[in-house]
């Protein structure tokens, strides 16, 4: 069998350890030793990606937020679906994951960052929500495990009416915002339903061939 590989660790903004590994050529993040995500099993980020942004295609200068870089599967498959004048803002909360994705020994998501269409901020998606008023045509939010927060306790603050509120005051006219889920909230859905989105909730599995079921809650700002 072979081992598993710690290639670096981080912590959390509330201090919970973040850490890297590679075993048999597929990395993963772990966050207090629970797996958040790995190089296997993206598919349900793709699928976010894709629900969001299949439309954008034939539209000028759109604007997209995508909340958590994760492992860069959701921006890769963002750029396959916008135009070469879009931009594409991806807010990361913890350094150190933008700092492995730009690492090219760990063939993440080094080439598309380097898109002329992508910004990286480092810090808060809530902030750049709050100073984003009627700006995006399309927002990701993929920043925990779901509407309930694993990540950073911080992070129930985004899913709740407050920052459910700051998305879709964030959004244009008709703008979509798209919510990953490790599964399903009912409770969540009929936030974002008092929040003023029309919600459409698709089940995605986390690999093409099998593997568990997400969820992908699609709000269309009412």
């Amino acid at each position: 069998m072979k081992p598993t590989r710690l290639l670096d660790r981080s912590v959390t903004p509330d201090g919970t350890p973040l850490t890297l590994h590679e075993h048999d050529g597929v990395l993963s993040i772990r966050v207090g030793g629970i797996e958040l995500m790995s190089t296997r099993q993206h598919y349900s980020e793709e699928r976010m990606a894709e629900l969001a942004c299949a439309d954008l295609g034939d539209r000028k200068r759109a604007a997209v937020l995508i909340g958590g870089l994760g492992l860069g599967f959701t921006l890769r498959e963002t750029l396959r679906h916008v135009a070469a004048d879009a931009t594409v803002v991806v807010a990361e909360l913890v350094p150190a994951v933008i700092a492995w994705n730009r690492n090219p020994d760990y063939h993440l998501a080094a080439d598309v960052i380097d898109d002329p269409r992508v910004k990286i901020v480092g810090g808060d998606v809530a902030e750049v929500l709050a100073e984003s008023r009627g700006r995006f045509d399309r927002i990701m939010l993929d920043v925990d495990n779901g509407a309930s927060s694993l990540t950073a306790a911080g992070n129930d603050g985004l899913y709740g009416m407050n920052g459910l509120g700051a998305a879709r005051a964030a959004l244009k006219p008709g703008g979509r915002l798209a919510v990953w889920s490790a599964g399903p909230d009912h409770r969540f859905v009929a936030r974002m339903e008092e929040a003023g989105f029309d919600v459409d909730v698709v089940k995605a599995r986390t690999h093409p061939t099998g593997g568990s079921w997400n969820s992908i809650f699609v709000g269309t700002r009412a």
